[in-house]
């Protein structure tokens, strides 16, 4: 774990998570609906390596990658039949990653309430919450849609800092992109970049300005201090 502000407080009162390539390892049944829809077009499937690198960027970069010739209604076309091929197996291989349990079980027994703020659409983030049990412990779900707004806007952080009645200086937010970064700054919050998530070789987060870099989930629990 690399940090850059040793030394400083690092407990928070909340902690705040993107969905994709954060919380969830949604890339096998995201990149499985990617391959159904190039075979259906006559393509050879994806490396699973490189579509996984993707994921965070949703039906759009996934699609960008797997049909780079495409634009325009044949494009968006394209994209709400991958998007129903992937809600029919919303959770069929999706899983926590690898010791997320241990941290939100020590999040839960410590009453630090804990949330979901993420890009991904209202009607893939509920039922995929639902399936794995997540929407009866988080204390707040902030979908892609909730607000007009989505990050890199502030706006759905500042939005689940409300709903937990948890001050935005007093949470922080892990994902594993720039924009979530940007996001947690704008809304005056500490952002720690999950460096097991969906990043490409292309990607420099030391470089993003992050309070934190971590390599596996439990070391967000040695950051804030609870271990």
């Amino acid at each position: 774990m690399n940090s850059r502000t040793a030394g400083a407080a690092r407990r928070a009162d909340a902690v705040l998570f993107d969905l994709d390539g954060t919380l969830l390892d949604t890339a096998p049944d995201m990149v499985t609906a990617l391959n159904q829809v190039r075979r259906e077009q006559g393509l050879a499937p994806l490396e699973f390596a490189l579509a996984r690198t993707q994921v965070s960027n949703g039906s759009s970069g996934l699609l960008k990658l797997a049909f780079p010739e495409l634009e325009g209604e044949p494009f968006e076309q394209l994209r709400e039949h991958f998007l129903t091929l992937y809600a029919q197996r919303i959770a069929v291989e999706t899983a926590l990653f690898p010791g997320f349990e241990r941290v939100l079980s020590t999040l839960e027994q410590r009453a630090i309430p804990w949330g979901i703020v993420t890009n991904k659409p209202a009607f893939l983030t509920t039922p995929l919450v639902a399936a794995l049990n997540l929407d009866r412990r988080a204390a707040c779900v902030v979908s892609g849609d909730t607000l007009p707004e989505r990050k890199p806007h502030p706006a759905p952080l500042l939005h689940a800092a409300e709903q937990i009645r948890v001050a935005p200086q007093r949470c922080v937010y892990v994902g594993d992109a720039p924009r979530d970064v940007q996001a947690a700054r704008a809304a005056g919050m500490p952002a720690l970049v999950a460096l097991y998530g969906y990043l490409s070789p292309q990607d420099e987060p030391h470089a993003w300005e992050a309070d934190a870099l971590i390599n596996q989930p439990r070391e967000l629990l040695d950051w804030l201090e609870l271990t």
